[in-house]
């Protein structure tokens, strides 16, 4: 319980860049794929994922330049089948094209249990519904 109620202090505290890349993958905008918002992961509470498939958005701040602690996370992460995309703040407020454009290619990349032929295909203005 103890993880859940982190979790969801994380989610009322969020960075602005969190918030940034929140508007774009809530309510299936992306590619009709599903996002959490501070989820727990085993262990962890990871930023944004996707379940279906099986894919990890962070986003990072300067706290986690050369992070050892990241490391391990993200190859626990891995065993589990998780792709992890880690961004810089900046680059998620300064670059959010690029960074959907990003996470949008990592969704087509990964098999998905369900595909939906409903949304998106192409440029990133092509895939926000």
């Amino acid at each position: 319980m103890k993880q859940r109620e982190f979790a969801k202090a994380l989610r009322k505290n969020m960075t602005d860049a969190e918030h940034r890349l929140w508007r774009y993958l809530r309510g299936k905008r992306l590619g009709a794929a599903k996002f959490r918002r501070q989820h727990p992961l085993g262990p962890y509470v990871v930023d944004f994922v996707e379940l279906k498939h099986k894919i990890v958005v962070e986003a990072d701040g300067g706290q986690h330049n050369e992070c050892h602690k990241d490391a391990e996370r993200d190859a626990w992460l891995a065993q589990q089948g998780f792709r992890v995309l880690r961004f810089w703040n900046d680059d998620i407020l300064l670059r959010t094209d690029l960074i959907l454009d990003e996470i949008y290619r990592a969704l087509c990349a990964s098999p998905s249990p369900q595909p939906s032929p409903t949304r998106g295909e192409g440029a990133f203005g092509k895939y926000l519904g």
